[in-house]
């Protein structure tokens, strides 16, 4: 009796609204791992800074150095560990997002879509400013940066940061089903990517029977694409980021459907089981 009439809206004005909604759900997931934004985004820093650490004393210690490309040995390292972070962060962001029987979906303007999309929103936006802020510092600080074709390995890091959202959404629409084995399977496939991303080492380097343990993952073409791109004196022949882009619109496709049909059939004793 006394509910509002709602008003229709303009197509350009609903976008607007959701465009406001989603900018306040990426704030809030931003800010989900530390009460103070400055200090979530510094965590992240600080995570990749450790990474490009112990990787280049590994490589130091075992004397792998020669088995990179001629040019700035960090670059190599960092393409590397860049790519890897942003697609495994945008995989936890999505399948960590709100689902269809969470508290937030009580409230009216707030859908499923709108939870994944500002997951992965934030997730990007954290790894592309910890990108810019250690690229820059390494720029002024050391050595100057030198990338060959910096906007292509650029959209290698968006077709990882893809890839891992389209994996995501994937687990998200499984996981109300099987919440155990979509924990086990991320921690796995997480832990998997250390090696099978391929950071480690050059797809042109490895004998036949290795490329075909590595050929499958989406992740090991991103990166070495993007050590193509980093680099003047490297040709990737082995790998190519058309089959990582098609594998993640595929995953893309499958998991909006499969998110769709769970968003149907959700039900709040659901969180009972997590």
């Amino acid at each position: 009796m006394f509910k509002p009439i709602r008003k229709p809206r303009g197509r350009f004005a609903s976008a607007i609204g959701i465009a406001e909604l989603v900018y306040h759900s990426v704030v809030r997931s931003v800010r989900k791992t530390h009460n103070n934004a400055f200090m979530a985004i510094a965590m992240n820093m600080l995570q990749a800074v450790i990474f490009i650490a112990a990787f280049y004393v590994m490589f130091t210690v075992l004397g792998l150095r020669g088995a990179a490309i001629r040019g700035d040995f960090l670059v190599y390292i960092m393409s590397g560990i860049f790519l890897y972070l942003t697609h495994t962060k945008a995989l936890g962001a999505v399948v960590g997002s709100e689902g269809p029987a969470s508290a937030m979906m009580q409230h009216a303007p707030m859908t499923t879509i709108i939870s994944i999309a500002s997951a992965a929103v934030g997730a990007l936006y954290i790894q592309v400013l910890s990108l810019v802020t250690i690229l820059f510092v390494y720029h002024v600080a050391f050595t100057p940066l030198q990338v060959e074709q910096p906007f292509a390995a650029f959209g290698m890091l968006l077709i990882a940061w893809f890839t891992g959202c389209a994996l995501g959404l994937v687990l998200l629409a499984v996981k109300p089903w099987f919440p155990t084995f979509v924990s086990l399977f991320y921690t796995i496939y997480q832990r998997a990517n250390m090696i099978a991303s391929g950071k480690m080492f050059l797809a042109n380097t490895l004998p036949g029977f290795m490329l075909a343990m590595f050929d499958w993952n989406p992740l090991f073409h991103v990166i070495d694409q993007a050590r193509g791109f980093a680099f003047i004196n490297y040709n990737p022949r082995y790998s190519t980021w058309e089959y990582a882009f098609w594998v993640g619109v595929v995953l893309l496709i499958i998991g909006l459907m499969g998110e769709f049909y769970t968003r149907k059939h959700a039900s709040l004793s659901w969180s009972a089981r997590r």
